[in-house]
């Protein structure tokens, strides 16, 4: 893949750098600051952008305003986020976006990870390779603190134990096949779970939405 990095940290950067380059990626372009990003992104094109939420010159949410801005602009570019902390107003918002503008599998992605549980570097390649699929990957520890803030019920009330179970890693990125993995069960068994989960929450087939993304979205918003 091609990527573009946008952390403040040259430290954080150069690792990052290094860590790409031994898998096989190629960063197109490392930068410290939002406006250096937009920048980047437009010159060059990448697949995916792996961006700080909070940098230069506030260090508030620039890198996640500059991230929704990229996105729109460049509909094909998958964006990993990066932060400190778990932002759940900010990974919803995210999420938000991703569905709305979302057609398909093939629709760019979207990822949230905390720097300090990126601990496994086969874990943030998997992350990358799912968000550049068209996918969510999604930190746990951002998952758990989205559903404990939110507070909507309609369809979820309906769902049952194991299918909550499934949508929780739905929400984290998970496949089919590694739900099925996960909880010894079948991809057969897996897909009817996720269909009853679209249908208990009002989800019919549509061209204009990801369905995945937008039963993710319903379960963390609130």
């Amino acid at each position: 893949m091609r990527i573009v990095i946008a952390e403040d940290s040259a430290v954080v950067r150069a690792c990052l750098v290094e860590i790409l380059a031994d898998y096989g990626h190629e960063v197109v372009a490392a930068v410290g600051d939002a406006d250096a990003l937009r920048a980047a992104v437009a010159a060059e094109r990448p697949d995916v952008a792996i961006v700080d939420v909070r940098m230069p010159p506030g260090f508030t949410d620039e890198g996640l305003r500059a991230a929704a801005e990229i996105r729109r602009d460049h509909p094909g570019l998958g964006v990993l986020m990066f932060s400190q902390y778990v932002e759940t107003r900010d990974a919803a918002g995210l999420l938000g976006a991703s569905a709305r503008g979302a057609s398909g599998v093939g629709a760019s992605g979207v990822g949230y990870l905390l720097k300090d549980r990126v601990t496994d570097v086969g874990e943030l390649m998997d992350a990358l390779n799912r968000v550049a699929a068209g996918g969510t990957a999604l930190d746990p520890e951002v998952v758990a603190q989205l559903v404990a803030t939110s507070r909507r019920a309609d369809g979820l009330a309906t769902l049952t134990t194991r299918e909550r179970e499934v949508l929780t890693l739905m929400a984290e990125g998970r496949s089919n096949r590694a739900i099925a993995d996960s909880h010894g069960i079948s991809e057969r068994v897996v897909q009817k779970h996720v269909g009853n989960i679209f249908a208990k929450l009002g989800l019919p087939p549509s061209d204009a939405d990801h369905r995945r993304v937008l039963a993710v979205l319903r379960y963390l918003q609130g």
